[in-house]
């Protein structure tokens, strides 16, 4: 995936769609921040996610972080490959580090996320 074609919710959750169907992960910059990564939980296929609503947790050796849906759907596919070596993400969260996929509920909400150069802009804002 190229990060700059993806769309970002403020708490640095990406979104790929293509159809009716979405990628989920999280942004390099969210990996950085939570430095080494421990463990992550996501739900289950079938899942019903609700926009701006937590789906998982993601814990470092910082904290625990609550994983937040940038859109409405359900949940179709789980990377398995993330929850069983959670380093996939820490060195790919782009490619094999993705974290769910899901059928969305309205593709409007697609417009409501941020583009790669809203997302960096906010990321330059947050840094001041």
């Amino acid at each position: 995936m190229d990060p700059t074609q993806l769309r970002y919710s403020p708490t640095h959750e990406w979104l790929y769609l293509k159809d009716l169907t979405a990628t989920v992960g999280i942004s390099r910059f969210a990996v950085d921040q939570l430095t080494d990564l421990i463990n992550i939980e996501l739900p289950a296929v079938g899942t019903r996610l609700v926009r701006g609503k937590s789906f998982g947790e993601i814990e470092s050796v910082k904290a625990v972080s609550d994983l937040y849906a940038p859109m409405s759907g359900e949940v179709t596919e789980v990377n398995t490959a993330v929850v069983d070596n959670v380093q996939l993400l820490a060195d790919d969260p782009y490619e094999l580090g993705w974290l769910i996929k899901l059928n969305v509920d309205d593709a409007a909400e697609f417009g409501e996320l941020l583009d790669y150069e809203a997302y960096e802009k906010k990321l330059a804002e947050e840094a001041h």
